[in-house]
């Protein structure tokens, strides 16, 4: 059994490895610890540092539960939304988590929403968390 957390080291992404590694635990899942970056020219060399950084503590934090994980940075060009579907996809996953942020209005129109694409287009059940 294969599941996935998006994981941005924020807050809410936090929340949702931890609740994430409880499902692990309770039915001996393995997880995929999951950041995605556009790539190219968009990124600065400062956030693919800070993003490995965190993807690195996260194994680390589900490595002190004994919790079978794997973590990867993503660059495949997509958002991370479209990242997450087809790893999903993939990888027979079988359950997605994911931290939600609350954005405002605008910002939703301009950057659009992360977890409302996982949760509309993913090919298992999604479970947010703040």
């Amino acid at each position: 059994m294969n599941i996935l957390v998006a994981y941005n080291g924020s807050d809410a992404a936090k929340s949702a490895l931890n609740l994430a590694k409880n499902y692990a635990e309770t039915h001996h899942a393995k997880m995929y610890v999951i950041t995605s970056m556009p790539g190219g020219t968009k990124e600065k060399p400062e956030d693919v540092g800070k993003a490995r950084k965190d993807l690195e503590e996260a194994r680390q934090f589900l490595q002190q539960f004994d919790v079978d994980c794997e973590s990867y940075d993503i660059v495949r060009g997509l958002s991370p939304g479209e990242d997450l579907v087809r790893f999903a996809k993939e990888n027979q996953i079988v359950h997605i988590f994911v931290g939600i942020e609350k954005k405002s209005r605008t910002s939703k129109i301009i950057l659009g929403s992360t977890a409302q694409y996982i949760i509309l287009k993913a090919p298992c059940p999604v479970t947010t968390t703040k």
